[in-house]
């Protein structure tokens, strides 16, 4: 079964809601990641309309970090949870949202993350959310799959740590110009879906949806990847370790599940 995994920095709803409601529908996306998601007055409240817009619900993610993964009915909800990364003083705090999800005979560790534009803090965020979800990954024996707002581009060094870590989806299988910023005018791909090596990229890029509609929705373009796990008889996948690099061990309070998603 060939899976949708979306990923959307939705600008906290600021834009044209009615438009960023029809290119989620167009996403028609199994999981969707986000990025800015709401987390202000009734923040809990928006994250369920957003969701409801393309016929998902909120698997993952706290208020702090504003991000968060949705999923489809195709898809069954194994766990959720949400970490916040480490502080760097007079940066904004960032996290990971982290849903396991089954389908059929396989199952996928899908992590949302929304780095930062300090340079520092984004390869220590991108290291901090590898080792996470692969921890979470390991738990239920799934395949990882990382997705959100590098702010960076593929030539820059936490882009190239995490292509090496996992495979950048676009240029395996591209689908368009990939580009994803800004909305109006799109030159620049600081948004991308990382899957473990030896799933299958069906394709991977935009996604067909009114042009004026993605501009008024938000500044970001959505990026959706088709994966598929590799039919039997190919070879099984591996699991890989990633690089843990020196990293704190979340604290409890960092960490939320799927019982009280968006807690």
């Amino acid at each position: 079964m060939v899976l949708r995994v979306a990923s959307y920095n939705v600008r906290a709803m600021k834009d044209d809601v009615a438009a960023l409601g029809r290119v989620i529908t167009a996403l028609r996306a199994d999981v969707l990641c986000v990025q800015e998601a709401p987390r202000f007055l009734c923040w809990r409240r928006k994250r369920r309309r957003l969701a409801a817009c393309g016929g998902l619900t909120v698997a993952a993610g706290r208020r702090l970090g504003g991000v968060a993964v949705l999923i489809g009915p195709g898809v069954r909800l194994l766990h959720g949870e949400g970490h916040l990364l480490k502080c760097f003083l007079g940066l904004e705090r960032r996290a990971i949202a982290i849903a396991v999800v089954e389908t059929g005979r396989w199952r996928m560790a899908v992590g949302s993350v929304h780095l930062d534009l300090d340079e520092a803090a984004r390869l220590h965020h991108a290291r901090e959310a590898l080792t996470l979800l692969q921890a979470a990954a390991d738990r239920f024996d799934a395949l990882p799959v990382l997705a959100g707002d590098i702010n960076e581009q593929s030539h820059q060094p936490t882009w190239r740590h995490l292509a090496g870590q996992l495979t950048d989806c676009y240029p395996v299988s591209p689908r368009g110009d990939g580009f994803t910023f800004p909305a109006r005018g799109p030159r620049e791909r600081i948004d991308a879906i990382f899957a473990v090596a030896g799933l299958s990229v069906v394709s991977c890029g935009g996604v067909e949806a009114d042009p004026a509609d993605l501009a008024a929705a938000t500044d970001h373009l959505p990026v959706v990847a088709e994966l598929d796990h590799p039919r039997s008889g190919d070879a099984e996948l591996d699991h890989p370790r990633f690089e843990d690099g020196e990293l704190d061990h979340p604290r409890l309070e960092d960490t939320e599940r799927a019982e009280h998603p968006g807690e």
